[in-house]
C-alpha cells in the first residue's frame, strides 16, 4: 500500500533534441512500496524519461521533488548518491572483474590506502543475500548467468542504499524460472519500501507485478492508471494511439487474394530468450503480416527465418525442401530478402551512395570476386530509382543527404534487385511520410499479385489490414494467434489477441 506522500515527483517534463521533441509535459510520480510500470511503444519517450531522471540528459522545462525537496541532476553519479539507480536490459557491469568488484566499483572501502578486501566479500555476501542469492563473491562475474548478474546489478544499487530502483526491460534475456526469482526479489524490495520503476513490453508480467502504469505515446505523457484500473486492451489502445470507439472495419486495398503452394514453412521454429516454439506457412503470392507490441518477437521470428539467428529448435521447409540456415548468405540463396526496421543500423551505409547500396546484395549473391561493373550497376540502379520513384534520381547521390522514406525505397531496392522469392519486411514504413507509405503498401500489393511471398512487421494495425491476407498476432515472445483477414475485420479483434484479454 502506498504512503500518502509520494518519493519521487517528475512533472511537466520537457526534452527537446536538434529537431526532435523527445519529451513533452510528461509526468511521473513514484511512490515508496510500490512497482510503477513505465509503457510505450517505440520511440514513446521511455528511455529519455529514465536518462532525464538519472542525470544523463537535462531537463528543458519541469521540475523534479524528491521526498519534498526540489531537485536537479546533474549526473548519474549525483543520482547514485541521493539514491536513484538503475539496472539496464544490458547489463553495464564489468564481467572481467569479480562480483565483489562490481558491487564496490568507485566506492571501495579503504584504510590507510588499502582495499579492505575481506570486509568487503563479506558485505558483498550479506548485499546479495537480501535477494536470496548465495554465491562465490570472488569469482569473475563472467562466470555466472545473466540472470545473476542481474541480481549483481541490483546488489550494487543497495549498496550505494538506493531508494528508486528503475528496472529497465530487465527480463529481456530471463527464462521463466529466472523471470520468477527476479519477481521475487522485486516484491521484497517492495515491501522494504523501495521505489521501483518497472520497464518491460511483456504485458503479462507488467500485470502480475506493477501497482500502477503511466503510458507515454510519442514523447507526450498519455495517463497514470492504477493496473486495476486499466484493462490489457485499453493499455494497447493507448500505447499505439487508438481509442476503442475509432476501431471502424477498414477493407483492404487488395483486390484478391491469391493462395498458391506454401513456399516457407515454419514448425517449431524457436531460439532461446528470443522466441518461443511457433508455426508459420507463407503461400505463393500471399502477403502474411506480424502484429504485437514491440518486444512481442516479431523480429525474432522474422530473423530465424532469414538466418540471421540459429534457431534451436524445429523444422524449416522452403518449397517443400527441409532447410537449415545459419547464415543470412544461405537464406539469400534460398531466394529469402529481409529488410531489416533499423535501416541506419543494420540498412545503410552512409557514406556509399544511392548505387553502391542498392547493389550490394546482389554483389554478396556472386561473391566479391565476380564484380558487378560499373555498367551493370548504373542500368540496374536507373531501373530500380524510377521503378520506386526514389528522389533526388541520381544513383551517384550519397544515401546519407536523402530523406528517410526515399532511404528505405532505396533498401527495398537492394532486396528487390535479388529477384527473392519471400520478401521479409520488418516496419518498411516507420519514420517515413504518408506519401512514401502508400507507395510502400502499393507496391508490396503490387508484387504479391506478381506471385512474390511477404511477411510484413509492422505497428500501424491499418497498414497490415490493409495488406495482409493473413494475420499472426505474437505476445510476449510468442505466437498466440492465427486471423484469416477479411474485409469486416477490424482493428479492435487484433488488438484483443495482442492484449491477451480485455
Amino acid at each position: 500500500m502506498k504512503e500518502q506522500a509520494p518519493r519521487l515527483v517528475m512533472e511537466g517534463i520537457d526534452k527537446e533534441f536538434p529537431g526532435v521533441k523527445a519529451l513533452s509535459n510528461v509526468n511521473l510520480t513514484l511512490y515508496p512500496g510500490e512497482v510503477h510500470a513505465l509503457m510505450g511503444e517505440n520511440g514513446a519517450g521511455k528511455s529519455t524519461l529514465i536518462k532525464v531522471l538519472t542525470g544523463v540528459y537535462t531537463i528543458d522545462k519541469g521540475t523534479v521533488t524528491y521526498e519534498g525537496k526540489d531537485i536537479h541532476v546533474k549526473s548519474p553519479h549525483d543520482a547514485q548518491d541521493m539514491g536513484i539507480t538503475t539496472v539496464y536490459q544490458e547489463v553495464n557491469l564489468c564481467t572481467n572483474l569479480s562480483v565483489t568488484e562490481n558491487i564496490f566499483i568507485g566506492r571501495e572501502i579503504m584504510k590507510n590506502g588499502r582495499i579492505k578486501w575481506k570486509e568487503m566479500n563479506k558485505r558483498a555476501v550479506e548485499l546479495l543475500k537480501r535477494l536470496n542469492l548465495d554465491i562465490d563473491v570472488t569469482k569473475l562475474l563472467s562466470s555466472y548467468s545473466v540472470a545473476i548478474q542481474q541480481m549483481v546489478a541490483i546488489a550494487r544499487s543497495l549498496n550505494v542504499s538506493a531508494k528508486v530502483l528503475i528496472l529497465d526491460e530487465p527480463t529481456s534475456s530471463l527464462d521463466r524460472d529466472e523471470v520468477k526469482q527476479l519477481f521475487a526479489v522485486i516484491n521484497k524490495l517492495k515491501s522494504e519500501g523501495m521505489a521501483i520503476v518497472f520497464v518491460s513490453h511483456f504485458l503479462e508480467q507488467v500485470y502480475e507485478i506493477s501497482d500502477r502504469i503511466t503510458v507515454l505515446r510519442n514523447g507526450e505523457w498519455v495517463g497514470e492508471y492504477a493496473i486495476e484500473d486499466l484493462p490489457r486492451l485499453e493499455l494497447v489502445g493507448k500505447m499505439i494511439g487508438k481509442e476503442l470507439n475509432e476501431m471502424s472495419s477498414i477493407s483492404k486495398e487488395r483486390k484478391s487474394s491469391v493462395k498458391g503452394e506454401a513456399i516457407l514453412h515454419a514448425q517449431n521454429l524457436s531460439k532461446k530468450g528470443r522466441i518461443e516454439p511457433y508455426d508459420l506457412e507463407l503461400h505463393k503470392g500471399e502477403i502474411v503480416g506480424l502484429a504485437g507490441l514491440l518486444g512481442s518477437g516479431r523480429t525474432e521470428l522474422a530473423r530465424l527465418l532469414f538466418g540471421a539467428d540459429k534457431a534451436d529448435t524445429g523444422e524449416l521447409k522452403i518449397s517443400g525442401n527441409k532447410k537449415v540456415l545459419k547464415t543470412p548468405k544461405q537464406a539469400i540463396a534460398n531466394r529469402i530478402a529481409f529488410c531489416s526496421e533499423d535501416r541506419k543500423a543494420e540498412g545503410i551505409i552512409p557514406e556509399l551512395t544511392i548505387r553502391e547500396n542498392m547493389i550490394l546484395a546482389m554483389q554478396g549473391m556472386y561473391g566479391w570476386f565476380k564484380y558487378i561493373s560499373k555498367k551493370r550497376q548504373m542500368e540496374i540502379a536507373d531501373e530500380y530509382t524510377k521503378l520506386l520513384n526514389i528522389n533526388p534520381p541520381n544513383p551517384e547521390q550519397l544515401i546519407k543527404n536523402l530523406s528517410g522514406g526515399n532511404q528505405q525505397k532505396v533498401m527495398l531496392a537492394r532486396w528487390l534487385i535479388t529477384n527473392p522469392e519471400v520478401l521479409i519486411l520488418d516496419e518498411p514504413t516507420r519514420g517515413i511520410d504518408i506519401g512514401a507509405k502508400t507507395e510502400i503498401m502499393k507496391l508490396m500489393v503490387k508484387l504479391s499479385g506478381e506471385g512474390m511471398s511477404i511477411l510484413f512487421i509492422s505497428g500501424e494495425l491499418e497498414e497490415i489490414l490493409r495488406t495482409c491476407d493473413r494475420i499472426a498476432v505474437l505476445r510476449d515472445r510468442k505466437k498466440v494467434s492465427e486471423i484469416v483477414n477479411k474485409d469486416h475485420q477490424t482493428q479492435h479483434e487484433v488488438m484483443t489477441e495482442m492484449a491477451g484479454g480485455v
